[in-house]
């Protein structure tokens, strides 16, 4: 009995995402939440949420123990990119591309 959680259009380029994701993968709950804590990334705030979303899913929707899960898969996918021009040199414009990321966690009862 799985309990998944998704966080969607999160503005955290994915690959920032993942390095604090790869941090936790395969953990306790518990273990991973002591982790996120003490982890300084600008990301790790939406992770948080959804790895404690999960847990909530798992505890209150299968009547899962809060003890014995653990993240049976978390990963980051590409959402859509925000497209900003900034004023250069001579008239001209650059593309600046301000990505978000969708968040998907899910736990299991070990």
């Amino acid at each position: 009995m799985e309990a998944r959680a998704t966080a969607k259009t999160i503005r955290v380029s994915p690959q920032k995402a993942r390095l604090v994701v790869d941090l936790v993968r395969g953990k306790s709950v518990k273990e991973a939440l002591g982790i996120l804590e003490f982890t300084n990334k600008s990301a790790t705030p939406a992770i948080i949420k959804v790895v404690n979303s999960a847990k909530a899913n798992a505890v209150n929707n299968e009547g899962a123990d809060e003890d014995k899960l653990y993240i049976k898969k978390i990963y980051v996918d590409e959402g859509p990119t925000l497209k900003r021009f900034r004023a250069r040199a001579k008239g001209s414009g650059t593309q600046i591309l301000k990505r978000t990321c969708h968040i998907t966690c899910v736990v299991e009862e070990r």
